[in-house]
């Protein structure tokens, strides 16, 4: 992982830094083979043609980046964290009722070749 990657982690804000770390880590653990660079200023998860794109803001983390259709069924579960096509807005009280399992359904899905 480069620096970049390492600086942007490390600057979200403390109340969102565990909940990122907790995508960064599931991200990884689907996807190992995955180049993780920073791109449109965040840290981006690329696998082939595909990316995944993690971004912290005002109020917790958010993943963007996939193709419609491509989510595993979780704007479907929860159509209340989708704020825009192929973006999921998540504070950490939502995101804490997640399953792990969820989370990396959408990773497998979103990066899958």
């Amino acid at each position: 992982m480069d620096q970049a990657v390492q600086d942007y982690l490390d600057a979200i804000a403390a109340e969102h830094r565990a909940l990122a770390m907790r995508l960064h880590r599931l991200i990884l653990a689907e996807q190992p083979d995955a180049v993780v660079t920073l791109s449109y200023r965040m840290p981006t998860y690329k696998v082939g043609k595909r990316r995944l794109y993690l971004g912290a803001w005002k109020h917790g983390v958010s993943l963007y980046g996939w193709q419609e259709g491509r989510d595993g069924g979780f704007v479907a579960r929860h159509p209340a964290l989708r704020s825009s096509k192929g973006t999921i807005r998540l504070r950490p009280e939502d995101a804490a009722v997640i399953g792990d399992e969820e989370f990396a359904d959408l990773v497998r899905a979103a990066l899958a070749r």
